[in-house]
């Protein structure tokens, strides 16, 4: 029978602690921080651990060869069972959606949940994978918008920020799409290099990915300055710097030495360390607290990571 640790290993549980921050990203963006929040947070990381989980479902027989100490190759899973957890998960997700937030909820949480299963099954190993990945990180974002989805704009834009869990008049769904478009980027950059956690890679691929990151936080930084105060606007710089030197640093030591082990470590700080980009993006739609609290995800992530894979 599996124990629990073999369910944590197949969902990559501590790669969870990247997705609340995109929720809450996006929900700032959209002014429709609140209540729905936590409910939203919850539904995301059920269609992502859904999406671990159906990805090794869909890997089994690959995973036999290159990674056979994977719960479902080494036999502490079931293939029925994995593929059950997977299904379960998502169906769980698309019920907190809909209950948090109704047919707008359903009308992000159900093609964010067909992205993840289309990567799984079709895309992950055609030139479109690392856009289709970027593509459910970006509907992730956007789910914590979805409060607002169909809202009209009927304040000023200059209005400032309504008071914690109440829509401000002067945003919209809409205003999610930047940080959407951020995670995005940074998930491409993540999924590209994915691709040769186990080969190794030419070391064009992670000097063209570092030089990529680079212009995001570069450009999380500069975006006009946080919308709130000026220690908004410090924080927002020192989450966006924090990014850059882990996540850079890993990609930096990958193009010294492109080998499998060092391209799996750049994957694993990516994945661990974007709870600081989105903390950023947080912080710059002027939720500085919600901004500093998704960011301290990132070293619990990298702390839980040492006992459980994320990649």
């Amino acid at each position: 029978m599996a124990a629990l640790r073999d369910f944590l290993d197949l969902v990559r549980a501590p790669a969870a602690l990247s997705v609340p921050g995109d929720v809450v990203a996006g929900g700032a963006a959209a002014g429709s921080l609140g209540h729905r929040t936590p409910a939203l947070a919850c539904a995301s990381v059920c269609i992502y651990w859904a999406g671990m989980a159906a990805n090794d479902w869909a890997d089994r027989r690959l995973d036999a060869v290159e990674r056979p100490e994977r719960p479902i190759p080494s036999g502490r899973i079931s293939e029925n069972l994995a593929l059950a957890t997977a299904l379960g998960l998502t169906g769980a997700g698309l019920v907190a959606a809909g209950l948090a937030a109704g047919r707008r909820g359903l009308a992000v949480a159900a093609p964010l949940a067909a992205a993840v299963w289309t990567y799984d099954l079709l895309a992950k190993n055609t030139q479109a994978g690392p856009a289709v990945m970027a593509a459910c990180r970006a509907l992730d974002v956007l789910l914590g918008a979805s409060p607002g989805l169909g809202a009209g704009r009927t304040g000023s834009r200059g209005a400032p920020p309504g008071p914690a869990g109440a829509r401000s008049p002067s945003r919209t769904f809409a205003d999610a799409l930047p940080s959407a478009l951020a995670v995005a980027a940074h998930t491409y950059m993540v999924t590209e290099l994915s691709r040769r956690e186990v080969s190794g890679a030419d070391r064009r691929v992670p000097a063209t990915t570092l030089a990529g990151t680079a212009a995001l936080a570069a450009g999380v930084t500069v975006a006009g300055g946080s919308r709130g105060a000026e220690p908004g606007a410090a924080l927002q710089a020192a989450l966006a710097s924090w990014y850059l030197a882990r996540f850079g640093a890993a990609q930096a030591r990958a193009v010294d030495e492109p080998s499998a082990p060092r391209i799996r470590e750049a994957v694993g700080t990516g994945i661990t360390v974007l709870p600081a980009l989105q903390g950023a993006l947080t912080v710059h739609a002027g939720a500085a607290p919600a901004g500093l609290a998704v960011a301290l995800a990132a070293p619990l992530g990298r702390r839980l990571a040492r006992k459980i894979s994320p990649t």
